[in-house]
């Protein structure tokens, strides 16, 4: 496993933000998690300022004109995610508990724009409902502006710091956007087209009256079926759609402290297209030529002439570059190490489409999916397949730098299929919910449908197919192996659902209105039943292939007892089940020494299950 190493010490660099105009704040991991680091020049020195056992969470610079220079970060402890925020002082370099230090959770810190006071989302009210609480950052003392129930973020602070701007999120098809006036308190809903969509992203114009936001509220009647970018000026009429010519979705949106440009990201078939606009004429402007691949978080700089970008290809990890906006040209201000591995052995993804069961509009749905082919295939030579199956369920799977898939590309000559199944994200609100509720197990139809496209691929071994996916991923893979066990030879669930009642009913209270949205009540008879029926926990003797399982004990979301139902009840099925519990991971493997493990027991585990002799 000398060789696997290498892929595992390959890392990405991400944009945190500003500290002045001259210096970046970036994240990236140096020992065992990551941490908060200084960039003073292109490709210069980084210097680390934090050093937490555990991984940071978000973080939000203080504005530069705030009195203190400093910057606020998340961080929970073992996975558990009962995050508190922590100021870190960029004179003093100490750092001080803002929040409660309980079990509860503080996320989301918005800075007003003159730095004195902090807004974050807290459910320290009843730790179940997530409030939005404002603090004054010169005496420290917090108070509670929303408690209207339901789970509340804070956006953003009108420029005289009077007015806060905020969501309540119901699910990723319904959010309901309104303005707190933090001098009374009263929250004014905004009316939403069509009374149900999803709203997001938004931010005050340099008017303190206009907002620009993201949403896919049907337009004048018509169906919206992607996010796009709109401004509302109250004193103007109606909202104008800024993106309506881009038939994808607007993933993210950052508008410059001087008010004279707003950037965007569109979601255009995974690949990520940054666009900028000269406000306040909405004018676009040229941008240099940028990589193909995913655009993370950025930022402008304060003074307003340069905006920092993280970009990740498919054949790289992720770093900070850093846009001239007047000049149009792109500056590298970091370059993360592979490893020592050769970049130009790497393989970059194919986009593929492949047929399913059910149609539209009278021909065959189509679903996208991302291949990792080896190169140098020898002659009459079949690889032997993983197929990998993303979270959420509403995630969408991007052709973002993999070190494990470029492992079994180049190492182990195996092919990796990362499929986007109905109910992903990133391809219209229509398909987002082909998945939902009792339509659960026709995502997993999209994996059978995958499979019977491997068999019709010379190159490809469909007596070799492995599965891999995390959290409902996880139930993904427990269910293809219990749908197809004479077609999938092994599997690896990671953080994974095994049965959707037991999962509902011990998931933190604060995430179990959240997953009834999407998943189904289990309060409700019918639902249950279709729970009984379709979860893996009741269909487990029909598991008979070869399963790895591994799980974090502090996690909140997908409790390990999920873990270990699913692997009481196959075991006895006559076929190995491997078993990892990390005691201090949650929701994922975020401590490098725990992710390497359970890498080098992956791969011992498609060697010995899968890449074998064809059964």
């Amino acid at each position: 496993m000398d060789q696997l190493n290498r892929y595992q010490n390959t890392r990405g660099a991400g944009f945190a933000g500003w500290l002045g105009d001259e210096c970046l704040l970036i994240t990236t991991r140096f020992a065992e998690t990551s941490q908060a680091h200084r960039v003073c020049a292109p490709l210069g020195m980084r210097e680390q300022l934090t050093f937490q056992p555990e991984p940071l969470g978000s973080i939000d610079v203080a504005p530069a004109g705030a009195a203190n220079a400093g910057f606020v970060f998340a961080r929970d402890v073992g996975g558990n995610e009962f995050s508190q925020l922590y100021w870190f002082d960029l004179a003093t370099r100490s750092i001080d508990l803002l929040t409660d230090g309980k079990r509860t959770q503080n996320n989301g810190a918005v800075f007003s724009h003159d730095g004195r006071q902090l807004a974050w989302s807290s459910t320290s009210r009843n730790g179940s409902d997530t409030d939005v609480w404002v603090r004054d950052v010169a005496t420290g003392q917090p108070r509670l502006v929303v408690s209207a129930g339901g789970q509340w973020s804070a956006m953003d602070f009108s420029p005289d710091g009077k007015r806060l701007l905020v969501v309540k999120y119901v699910s990723i098809n319904e959010t309901y956007p309104g303005e707190v006036d933090l001098a009374t308190g009263t929250l004014r809903l905004f009316p939403v087209d069509g009374g149900k969509a999803a709203v997001h992203g938004f931010r005050y114009a340099a008017d303190g009256r206009s907002v620009y936001y993201l949403s896919d509220e049907d337009v004048a009647g018509a169906t919206s079926e992607f996010t796009t970018l709109r401004f509302h000026d109250p004193a103007g009429g109606a909202p104008v759609q800024l993106s309506s010519a881009i038939a994808w979705d607007v993933e993210s949106v950052e508008l410059s402290d001087d008010g004279r440009h707003l950037a965007f990201v569109t979601n255009e078939d995974g690949i990520g297209k940054l666009h900028v606009l000269a406000l306040p004429g909405h004018t676009e402007i040229a941008l240099p030529p940028l990589p193909v691949g995913v655009i993370g978080g950025m930022g402008f700089s304060p003074d307003g002439r340069r905006l920092a970008i993280t970009l990740n290809t498919a054949t790289s990890p992720s770093d900070v570059h850093v846009i001239d906006l007047a000049s149009a040209s792109l500056t590298r201000w970091t370059r993360s190490e592979v490893g020592g591995l050769d970049p130009a052995t790497f393989v970059a993804p194919t986009l593929v489409r492949y047929p399913t069961f059910d149609r539209v509009d009278g021909k065959p749905r189509t679903i996208p999916a991302f291949y990792y082919r080896p190169a140098n295939l020898p002659p009459g030579r079949k690889l032997p397949v993983v197929i990998q199956i993303h979270g959420g369920p509403e995630s969408q799977s991007l052709p973002s730098f993999n070190p494990t898939a470029q492992f079994l590309a180049n190492e182990l000559g195996v092919a990796l299929l990362v499929p986007n199944v109905r109910g992903s994200s990133g391809y219209g609100k229509s398909y987002l919910r082909l998945d939902n509720g009792p339509l659960r197990e026709d995502s997993v139809k999209d994996i059978g449908a995958l499979l019977d496209w491997i068999a019709q691929q010379p190159e490809l071994d469909a007596d070799r197919v492995g599965v891999y996916g995390g959290s409902y991923g996880g139930y993904m893979v427990l269910a293809a192996l219990s749908h197809y066990p004479d077609r999938i030879r092994a599997g690896v669930d990671v953080v994974g659902i095994s049965h959707f009642g037991t999962f509902l009913k011990n998931t933190e209270s604060y995430r179990r209105d959240l997953r009834r949205a999407e998943y189904g009540d289990e309060r409700d008879p019918a639902m249950s039943a279709v729970f009984d029926r379709i979860s893996p926990l009741n269909n487990a003797a029909r598991i008979t292939s070869p399963l790895f399982v591994a799980q974090g004990r502090n996690d909140p979301r997908v409790p390990y007892t999920e873990a270990e139902q699913i692997v009481k009840a196959v075991r006895g099925n006559q076929q190995p089940v491997w078993y990892l519990l990390f005691n201090d991971e949650g929701h994922g493997f975020k401590k490098k020494a725990n992710a390497d493990l359970f890498g080098a027991a992956t791969m011992l585990f498609w060697q010995q299950h899968l890449i074998g002799e064809t059964r």
